[in-house]
């Protein structure tokens, strides 16, 4: 038969010659059929020519498996978990296997339902790191001061909300809330209006800073803010439209470019009608009116909108903080402060009681408020009352979107300077 071998493990044909050629003649030219034959096998004969059934073809970059081998492999495809030679295997079966088609099919829309969706919306921050890299790279030739970064930051994150939004989406009913005579109250208008109600009490910091004020030749009550929201309202011959994005984004940016080349000047007062702010504590204060109100709008258009930076946040955290002992005596004064609550006067600077506010989470810390009058000082040894609220809270609470009776996670101490404060936080807030 063939390949066939001697006792000598050599190669041989029963039917044709010896393997060493002509006549079988062994090593010294002598004939003879006892001698073995050559060593050295010859080369083996090529499938092609054999005669044998050559194996089917296999596509370029794929590989030869078996069905059950595809069929177990269906699973990790559709995870996207083969390997390129796997993948190119299996998807060349399914053309080829109805069964195992319909299968694969299956498991793929069950992958896609484990897979959570992404949304498409770009990350508020996104500008801010981008320009921040930038600036790293390249510092600019005249920055803006370390004061006006909040607002910066908080007037660019709500450009990029409306820019994202639709036309009819400018007329989404909003509602801005805000506390009043220890209540809350609020005032119905509409994502338009909401930008309309920026651009006028900016305004007032635009004003101070020698810039055009955008009411014109409208007549305002007073400067106070609620004033002259107001009368924009009523000065328009129709409800607000985007248009007036166009003014409130020129009058952003003309502050910022302002302040940059005002230098020394944050203490600059800026009016707001019955009080003063500082120019640095009116672009604080802005800041987080402008956070406050894009969360507003994100509300009414289903739009995910992030709380300021850590410390931004603090920033604005502390503003609140240093103004609370001035509506605390403005409170004890007007009448709301609780009889028992009442302290007596302390010389200014001098340390008096004090409550610890405690802020959690993101942008927090601890500060020490004088309840004794606005002059006092905050003291750890004078400490009748420790409140603990989360940072995003105690912002909602000074905007006057959280009831106070609702906003500590943690009260120890005097209940009454709890109270106090608590209220006076909300009574922060303003339309």
């Amino acid at each position: 038969m063939k390949g066939a071998y001697d006792e000598n493990g050599i190669p041989g044909d029963p039917d044709g010659p010896a393997p060493g050629g002509g006549g079988g003649a062994g090593e010294g030219g002598a004939g003879g059929g006892d001698r073995p034959g050559p060593r050295i096998p010859l080369p083996r004969v090529s499938v092609e020519d054999g005669g044998r059934e050559l194996p089917d073809a296999v596509p370029d970059g794929a590989v030869a498996l078996e069905h059950q081998t595809l069929t177990s492999l269906l699973g990790a495809w559709a995870l996207a978990a083969c390997s390129a030679e796997e993948a190119a295997a299996v998807e060349e079966h399914l053309g080829e296997c109805e069964a195992c088609a319909d299968e694969a099919l299956r498991l793929r829309e069950a992958v896609g339902l484990l897979q959570r969706p992404e949304t498409l919306d770009l990350d508020p921050a996104l500008r801010t790191r981008v320009l921040d890299g930038c600036l790293e790279r390249r510092p600019p030739r005249i920055p803006v001061p370390e004061w006006a970064t909040p607002y910066d930051a908080e007037t660019a994150r709500l450009d990029a909300l409306l820019q994202d939004i639709g036309d009819a989406e400018w007329h989404a009913p909003v509602r801005l809330r805000w506390f009043e005579a220890d209540a809350a109250a609020s005032r119905r208008t509409t994502v338009a209006g909401v930008i309309a109600h920026l651009l006028t009490v900016d305004g007032l910091v635009a004003a101070a800073l020698g810039l055009s004020d955008p009411l014109g030749d409208i007549a305002a009550p007073a400067p106070a803010p609620a004033g002259r929201t107001e009368a924009y309202w009523r000065a328009s011959h129709y409800p607000p439209t985007r248009a007036v994005r166009a003014p409130w984004r020129e009058q952003t940016h003309g502050i910022v470019r302002t302040v940059s080349f005002t230098g020394d000047a944050g203490r600059m007062p800026v009016s707001y009608g019955d009080f003063e702010l500082p120019l640095h504590d009116a672009m604080l204060d802005r800041a987080f009116e402008c956070w406050v109100h894009a969360e507003d709008i994100a509300d009414a258009v289903d739009y995910p909108y992030e709380p300021p930076s850590a410390r931004h946040l603090n920033r604005m955290i502390d503003l609140a903080a240093r103004l609370l002992p001035g509506v605390l005596a403005t409170r004890r004064r007007a009448g709301p402060a609780a009889p028992g609550a009442r302290p007596h006067l302390v010389t200014a600077g001098e340390p008096g009681r004090s409550l610890r506010l405690e802020i959690e989470g993101s942008g927090g810390g601890e500060w020490l408020i004088p309840l004794d009058s606005p002059g006092a000082v905050g003291s750890a040894e004078h400490e009748v009352a420790h409140v603990a609220l989360d940072g995003v809270e105690f912002c909602r609470l000074a905007a006057g979107h959280v009831p106070p009776a609702d906003a500590a996670a943690g009260q120890v101490g005097d209940r009454d300077a709890i109270r106090d404060v608590l209220f006076a936080a909300a009574s922060l807030s303003r339309m």
